[in-house]
């Protein structure tokens, strides 16, 4: 049985925020592969496997749109709360006055992307769980349009709409050879949770699929 699956998502608007812009938010051309991985799991997640991203096609041309939004500066402290909890005479708020910001963001406008992955057993798999029986959950799951919560395309207010896609893919760009699109995030490494490490790839589409079965992971 074939471990893979093949998601279409799409949506109004998309922010795959690049790290190195502190504090002006500006989206990556496409969905990054660790931002495809959230939308899966969002959908199906389970201690005994994990997903792995193959292949991303853009199916929509990239366009971009700017847009103002109101942010803020902090947030609350989980020991300040705790503080209150215990009896403190503490505010316990976020002013809005103070702490709001409005903040430029350059976005994804009418993306849609094909998601090509397949999963892996882990090392919590237990003795009931199988390849088989996670392959029929997951396609259950896509044919009703279930998830755990509202996937989103890189920040919550931008949700995506997914259905299984069993058709052959074409996209705005299947004419295009090649097109380099620079350094993106990979995944953030997790290995040592007190050191958490962002991964990078050089990311280039042909005829509008960035494969990332072989490219190079750079720490």
């Amino acid at each position: 049985m074939s471990l893979g699956v093949r998601v279409k998502v799409w949506g109004d608007y998309a922010l795959f925020s690049r790290p190195e812009m502190k504090v002006e938010r500006c989206s990556y051309d496409i969905m990054t592969p660790s931002a495809a991985r959230g939308i899966l799991e969002a959908i199906y997640w389970h201690p005994g496997m994990s997903w792995k991203i193959d292949r991303i096609h853009v199916i929509k041309p990239i366009r971009f749109t700017s847009i103002r939004r109101n942010e803020v500066k902090s947030k609350l402290s989980a020991n300040n709360a705790l503080s209150v909890y215990n009896g403190a005479k503490k505010e316990l708020f976020i002013s809005s006055k103070e702490e709001i910001v409005q903040r430029a963001s350059l976005l994804l406008k009418d993306v849609e992307y094909v998601i090509d992955a397949h999963f892996e057993l882990t090392d919590k798999a237990n003795d009931s769980d199988n390849p088989g029986k996670f392959k029929d959950i997951i396609m259950r799951r896509l044919r009703r349009g279930e998830c755990y919560h509202t996937p989103y395309f890189g920040c919550r207010e931008f949700p995506v709409n997914f259905c299984l896609y069993e058709e052959e893919v074409h996209g705005a760009y299947e004419v295009v050879e090649e097109k380099d699109l620079g350094f993106m995030l990979y995944d953030l490494d997790y290995s040592d949770p007190e050191n958490i490490q962002p991964m990078f790839f050089r990311a280039v589409m042909r005829r509008g699929v960035v494969d990332l079965e072989d490219c190079e992971v750079i720490r």
